[in-house]
């Protein structure tokens, strides 16, 4: 058994562990708090926002890891591997990871990190060359811990939301 499904801390006391059914009304809320407090969209009946705070769907396609400090759900990331369906642009051999989100009130105390690590640890398991994900292209904050973390922009594979002229950036980092 992995050491996030015991419940033995990653990073400053940082539990990881997937998700459950009655997990998701709190990461929706942790996403929308996230997405909205950072300024991301107006509201959140925007029709991404809409749809990111979909958990169900999510897991339905993907893995959803949940980051948990003193007994309290505080982040949440959505994995998966290329092939799997909800992958965007995961390659042969890589894993793709979206909505990391964590909650305001305790951003940048090392829950990110510890969500990031795990979905490598994942990846490493799987066998996995890569990891890769897509980000906002003016999201400075997140830019900024893909970077510390390792990751580096892979500008040949941006690509456009459909039906408008915004390009969403890639980074990847390969796994050794």
């Amino acid at each position: 058994m992995s050491a996030a499904r015991t419940g033995t801390p990653r990073v400053s006391g940082v539990v990881i562990r997937e998700a459950t059914a009655v997990d998701f009304p709190e990461i929706a809320r942790i996403t929308r708090e996230a997405y909205l407090g950072a300024g991301y969209f107006e509201d959140a009946e925007h029709p991404y926002m809409r749809q990111v705070v979909d958990v169900a769907y999510r897991a339905k396609r993907g893995t959803v890891l949940v980051a948990e400090r003193d007994g309290r759900l505080v982040g949440s990331v959505t994995l998966m591997a290329h092939g799997d369906g909800f992958d965007q642009v995961a390659r042969k051999g890589e894993f793709e990871f979206r909505l990391l989100v964590v909650d305001p009130a305790v951003q940048r105390t090392g829950a990110a990190t510890a969500l990031v690590a795990e979905v490598e640890a994942r990846a490493r398991r799987a066998g996995a060359t890569a990891v890769v994900l897509t980000t906002g292209i003016d999201w400075v904050a997140p830019h900024a811990l893909y970077a510390r973390l390792g990751y580096e922009r892979a500008p040949e594979r941006d690509w456009p939301i459909e039906g408008t002229d915004i390009w969403l950036p890639v980074y990847r980092k390969p796994l050794t």
